[in-house]
């Protein structure tokens, strides 16, 4: 696939992904802008992602797939932040993947407070109001065989996130007017899509990126349990294997938005038993206490010094007040001795926790040494010419060879900065 760069009035092409705080960026190897409302980071696509405008090597631009509110979910009590209903995007898949379906979660960060749920519901990620009317599809998304071999024909849909836990709360606020019905909006989701053919599904995979993928890792048993045990379902994590570690100043940034999560929005009571029963809650939001106990086959993707985890949960500026970090955690390239050795052993944490996980023949890995985050529904580290590698294969490989049960896939990249096929997040 060739880079060409492009210059299109399509700003309005915003991806969605992960929650930081106020920083711009770009992908050093793709000339990729961030924007951001709040502690949401959106990313416009890359030159990889958008059609060239001109000349014979002219690439169509990518599918764009509508809005589908559901409309019966309201009275299931099912709506968004703000009350709206909730909505995902279909594209019906033919041939050999008539039967087969793909659900993607949206990721988008979560609101831990009164004052940021009543700031995220004047968002796309609280209120189908502001969502855009359609979506491009891409990486594993992609309809296009070229871009996406394994999945390309299958039935694809991505759910659209507007509650603020990861598709998991169970509550309301009465006076700011907030309603807290991930875990409705995702059985109201589900339900909807059964009635549209999904209940004949031969295959199935459920995915999500970041907060989606955390929300993928809750409930992937509940998405098995839909189908009947001829079917062959599993799940995809993307950047979604959040750790509970200690920040730069000794503190647990990461841990303490969680419990505002958890505690805010009624989490506890969607959250494994199995892990409840003797751990708390908070704990229990995390992916590292919850793998073990996940039944159904699991691939995580993650990239080892995820960019997200450093900016927002390792190194914010509320650990960081002098910045000392701000050079960093801004460009890798920039990371001192004893911060890199900082970051080693935060992969490290990572490499033990999932240490159980992948002994299990069933679950896959790829966990790459890059400092990215969300590597499925891009185009240029899901599938193409320079995409990410381990060991001379790429994302879209791996997951396929394990969905497929091709072959084993169980791969962990050697420590930065070992790796020259990362696309890193460069932000500035």
């Amino acid at each position: 696939m060739k880079v060409m760069v492009v210059v299109m009035a399509m700003v309005l092409w915003i991806l969605f992904f992960f929650t930081t705080p106020s920083y711009s960026y770009l992908y050093s190897r793709e000339g990729l802008h961030g924007f951001e409302d709040l502690n949401l980071t959106e990313l416009v696509y890359s030159s990889r992602m958008l059609p060239t405008s001109t000349g014979s090597n002219a690439l169509p631009p990518p599918l764009m797939i509508p809005l589908t509110l559901i409309q019966g979910a309201a009275a299931k009590g099912a709506v968004c932040l703000d009350g709206t209903l909730p909505g995902y995007h279909l594209h019906p898949g033919y041939g050999s993947g008539a039967n087969s379906w793909l659900i993607q979660l949206e990721g988008g960060g979560w609101c831990n407070s009164i004052r940021n749920c009543v700031y995220r519901k004047t968002t796309r990620r609280g209120s189908s109001t502001y969502m855009e009317k359609k979506l491009p599809f891409t990486g594993i998304l992609s309809s296009k065989a070229e871009e996406n071999p394994d999945f390309f024909n299958w039935n694809r849909v991505k759910l659209r996130y507007c509650d603020g836990a990861s598709f998991s709360g169970d509550g309301q606020h009465e006076a700011s007017k907030l309603n807290f019905r991930g875990q409705r909006i995702w059985l109201a989701g589900m339900e909807d899509l059964m009635s549209k053919g999904m209940s004949r599904a031969t295959e199935a995979l459920l995915s999500g990126c970041s907060a989606g993928g955390l929300a993928s890792i809750l409930h992937c048993d509940e998405f098995r349990e839909l189908f009947p045990a001829t079917t062959k379902v599993k799940c995809l994590s993307d950047a979604g294997f959040f750790l509970d570690a200690i920040d730069v100043s000794g503190g647990r940034t990461l841990r303490n938005m969680f419990e505002g999560v958890v505690r805010l929005q009624g989490v506890q009571k969607n959250l494994p038993q199995i892990c409840t029963n003797h751990m708390d809650p908070t704990s229990c939001f995390f992916p590292q206490n919850l793998i073990a106990s996940v039944k159904t086959p699991l691939f995580l993707l993650n990239a080892a010094y995820d960019a997200w985890q450093l900016q927002a949960s390792l190194a914010p500026p509320s650990a960081d007040p002098h910045g000392s970090w701000h050079d960093c955690k801004s460009n890798h390239a920039h990371c001192s001795a004893s911060q890199i050795q900082y970051l080693q052993d935060f992969r490290n944490q990572m490499l033990n926790a999932i240490k159980s996980f992948s002994m299990s023949k069933k679950n896959g890995l790829f966990i790459n040494s890059c400092f990215a985050h969300c590597q499925s529904e891009r185009q240029d580290t899901w599938f193409a010419d320079d995409s990410p590698l381990i060991e001379s294969k790429g994302i879209a490989q791996s997951v396929g060879d394990w969905y497929f049960d091709r072959v084993r896939a169980n791969a962990v990249d050697c420590p930065y900065p070992c790796d020259s096929t990362c696309h890193n997040l460069v932000f500035k």
